[in-house]
């Protein structure tokens, strides 16, 4: 992602590249700033300086979206046809279930709102200008293009502007790139083609500048700032989820399977000449039989348990929905820094120069940052950490303080009458001033040899990932008072200060963990590939390839798809380039989850299928993410998956119930009612046994789920629901075409004789089914919850009661002999081995594994 300057032309160079004359130029400004007229113009040509700024859709807008999903729509059709007929319970509990679905959806997006709210609330509230050729302090948001804005420490940046000078400044830029070491920024040109966070001529909005001073040309402000980038990608409509997506597919199927039933038994009730009214409402009753209105219950109610079941692991579900898309989650993408890592630099080693660890090296180094006057370092605070390092009796002479292009500190020491001149820098620059080096406390000669091989040493830390400090000393005359420049000369090197951000301890087995139930983990940070690796070996994690930002930048979109899929680790990316990242690898067909807990996070966590982080993570990262660990431990981030699975294991069950007998009922009903001379069930019948149906389905939510349904990723796959709905419902229709039979043929059955009979059959088939459907492995070798099998149990026990009760001559029932009892008995108990047996070959032979 990178920051446009105000002319918007896409010929033209980033601002940071090419000469600096030629942006004054473009931006029609000199290096004195602006006039307040100039300044007042281009206000009212680019707007205030207020990242992703736009205006709002109306909240009742964004409400009345959620109900263009299509199984909203036949969930509200059926609650209208529902009370047309009368059915004023079954009409209000259907519209209930809806309101409360679509309110849900509504807060999330309203939640996402409000993140790209706090991100603008983050920047510089003021900001010192250059005006009239005058420094002036002016509101951040008055910023224009062209605008000359002094820096200094402590300061925020108030937009992507241009160094024109610089002394000393150092910049922290962890809310775009998520890490802690500060940059060293300078005046100077870069080349084209790199990233804006990469440029060390430039500042970028909000980032703050940690110590020195600079004055600094602005050439974006508002959304055409990396911050604006970032803003307008939190406000951007959220992608659909995996569980959105499966969710609006399965209501198409439905509403197509619903349509046609409707129209086919109407169309047969026309050409049989039989009352149009009472066809209607048959064929309505079936619709509503057919249409799964207790999903959205059922889905809310396992989320919701699945959700508590998490936060009692110190995991806050925000969007119910997660839980759903964290089970089927096969690639998860984590930033590095405070993620995987401490987010704290720590000393990792002090070597000599021949690659030993040694203590004097370590005081030297810890002397060195203890006097110094300056702004510490990270690197200081972590040599500081040491506090077994004593300073006593040691005291500060005189210094020479750090500064840019020198890029070391020193120090000027006496002890018991002792002056020593310790230094502290930049290896590359700190070596040529080295002619001896230290080892078993005597100064030796540094032969070309050993200046080589300490070369390679300093090297190969770099290539571990290490940032490296040399430190060295010299002697100075007990009177000396003033230490110069010119004493930084003829050194003895001491040896090396190795630094990194190290792993977090309890990452390593929850990846591992990840790794082993089937999720690819792929690391996307801005950090260096070189330190990323190091991280990622210390991890366990199998790196099988690398892409840079650059080589990102490169691709489009077809391209980045092939090779997101096949790398591990994404260095040096911007925001932008992560969120396209996530995106290539959700058009792979991969569900996606993101692990971030800074600013420059925020819009991958928003584009990702289920977005992660942490309590102690900025606001905008908190507000965007869909799931929190209050817990610095990603083993809780496995559980959450584990949950996840759990619950899409109960919800796949009602899908498999509603799709096999229940549809294969709805279909013999339809067929029947073509070639009988009556209904084969009357429409209040059939609500009844959709009632009762739904109220057996009820504790669904609260099921067990067999073990290895956890250990691989789970998710919405249609064409098995049409195999599985083809399969099992044409066994139910076979069981329900022999029920007709039976007592057509042998019971010469009446119209109520034949509606009783089948309501009872039907119904008891349809429930009990669940002990088969709920499983894969054998019935008897499942443990179903005591409240799946008491709500069943009683549903059917009601079912078979009712007809022989008085209310049930209310219904139209006629209770049937016992010898029909008994057919029916054996009719149920064929249906349900039918159904285990054909069960479990589907299983085998569809879903191996």
């Amino acid at each position: 992602m990178k920051p446009r300057s105000p002319t918007s032309q896409p010929e033209e160079p980033p601002a940071w590249c090419g000469p600096r004359e030629a942006l004054l130029s473009r931006l029609a400004c000199s290096p004195g700033g602006l006039t307040q007229d100039e300044a007042t113009e281009r206000l009212a040509r680019y707007g205030p300086n207020t990242p992703g700024q736009q205006a709002r859709r109306p909240a009742w807008v964004q409400f009345l979206r959620r109900f263009t999903n299509p199984l909203v729509l036949v969930l509200l059709v059926a609650s209208g046809v529902s009370f047309l007929t009368h059915e004023l319970t079954s009409s209000a509990i259907i519209a209930s279930i809806v309101l409360v679905s679509v309110t849900l959806d509504f807060l999330q997006e309203w939640r996402a709102d409000n993140a790209a709210e706090r991100l603008r609330s983050s920047v510089a509230l003021k900001a010192t200008v250059l005006r009239d050729g005058a420094q002036r302090e002016v509101p951040a948001r008055e910023l224009v293009p062209g605008d000359v804005v002094l820096l200094s420490a402590g300061s925020l940046v108030p937009a992507d502007a241009r160094l024109l000078e610089a002394r000393d400044l150092f910049v922290n830029q962890a809310m775009l790139t998520g890490e802690s070491y500060p940059v060293e920024k300078q005046p100077g040109e870069e080349a084209v083609g790199g990233e804006p966070t990469e440029a060390r001529n430039a500042v970028f909005m909000g980032t703050a500048v940690i110590s020195g001073t600079g004055r600094a040309l602005v050439f974006a402000t508002g959304g055409r700032t990396t911050m604006g980038d970032i803003a307008r990608a939190l406000a951007e409509p959220t992608p659909s989820t995996a569980f959105e997506r499966d969710t609006r597919h399965f209501g198409l199927m439905l509403m197509r399977l619903t349509v046609l039933l409707v129209l086919f038994v109407l169309l047969a009730a026309v050409q049989a000449h039989r009352p149009l009214l009472e066809s209607f409402l048959f064929a309505v009753a079936l619709a509503v039989g057919l249409t799964p209105e207790l999903l959205p219950m059922v889905l809310s109610v396992t989320l919701a348990r699945g959700a508590m079941r998490m936060a009692a692991r110190h995991v806050i579900v925000k969007r119910l929905s997660a839980v759903h898309d964290l089970g089927s989650m096969d690639v998860l993408c984590t930033d590095k820094t405070g993620t995987l890592t401490e987010a704290r630099i720590h000393l990792e080693q002090h070597e000599d120069a021949t690659g030993q660890q040694s203590e004097q090296v370590l005081r030297w180094a810890w002397l060195n940052s203890h006097f110094e006057s300056g702004l510490r370092s990270p690197m200081d605070e972590a040599i500081l950490a040491h506090s077994e390092v004593e300073a006593r009796d040691w005291r500060k002479v005189d210094e020479v303080p750090f500064d840019f292009e020198r890029r070391r500190v020193s120090v000027l020491l006496e002890h018991e009458g002792r002056r020593v001149l310790v230094v502290k820098g930049a290896p590359e620059d700190m070596l040529t001033r080295c002619t001896r080096y230290e080892l078993d406390g005597a100064p030796r000669a540094l032969d070309a040899e050993t200046r080589a091989r300490v070369r390679a040493r300093f090297e190969a830390l770099g290539a571990e990932g290490f940032r490296v400090l040399a430190v060295a000393w010299r002697e100075e005359s007990p009177d000396m008072r003033v230490a110069h420049l010119d004493d930084e000369t003829e050194l003895v090197f001491a040896g090396f200060a190795a630094f990194l951000d190290p792993p977090k301890q309890s990452a390593r087995p929850a990846l591992e963990a990840l790794v082993r139930a089937g999720v690819m983990v792929k690391v996307v940070t801005g950090d260096n590939e070189r330190v990323a690796l190091h991280v990622c070996r210390q991890l366990g994690l199998e790196v099988e390839g690398v892409l840079t930002g650059a080589e990102v930048g490169t691709m489009d979109e077809p391209a980045l798809r092939v090779r997101a899929e096949r790398t591990t680790l994404f260095a040096r990316v911007s925001p932008g380039q992560k969120s396209r990242v996530i995106h290539a690898l959700r058009g792979r067909g991969h569900v996606v989850g993101y692990l971030g807990d800074g600013i420059n996070d925020a819009p991958s966590l928003h584009a990702a299928d289920v977005g992660i982080s942490v309590d102690s993570a900025v606001d905008v990262a908190r507000e965007a993410a869909d799931l929190l660990l209050l817990r610095q431990d990603l083993a809780v981030l496995y559980d959450g998956v584990l949950e996840g699975r759990r619950t899409f294991g109960n919800v796949m069950k009602y899908i498999r119930m509603g799709t096999s007998s229940n549809f294969g009922n709805m279909l013999s009903m339809a067929g029947a009612s073509v070639l009988l001379p009556f209904l084969p069930m009357r429409p209040i019948q059939i609500l009844l046994n959709n009632l009762l149906y739904d109220v057996s389905e009820l504790a669904i939510p609260l099921d067990e789920v067999d073990p290895e349904l956890l250990e691989r990723p789970t998710r919405w796959d249609l064409r098995l629901v049409r195999l599985f709905m083809g399969v099992l419902g044409t066994l139910s229709s076979v069981f329900d075409a022999a029920t007709f039979g039976v007592l057509l043929l042998f019971f010469h059955a009446g119209a109520a004789l034949f509606q009783t009979s089948w309501f009872m059959e039907s119904l008891t088939t349809q429930v009990l089914v669940i002990f088969v459907i709920r499983t894969r492995r054998n019935p008897l070798r499942s443990r179903p919850s005591r409240w799946l099998v008491a709500s069943s149990l009683g549903v059917v026990l009601v079912a078979n009661v009712l007809p022989f009760t008085p209310l049930g001559a209310w219904f139209g029932f006629e209770p049937p002999p016992l010898a029909l009892l008994g057919a029916l008995a054996v009719l149920v108990v064929g249906y349900l081995l039918s159904a285990e047996l054909l069960n479990r070959w589907f299983f085998r032979r569809y879903v191996p594994g």
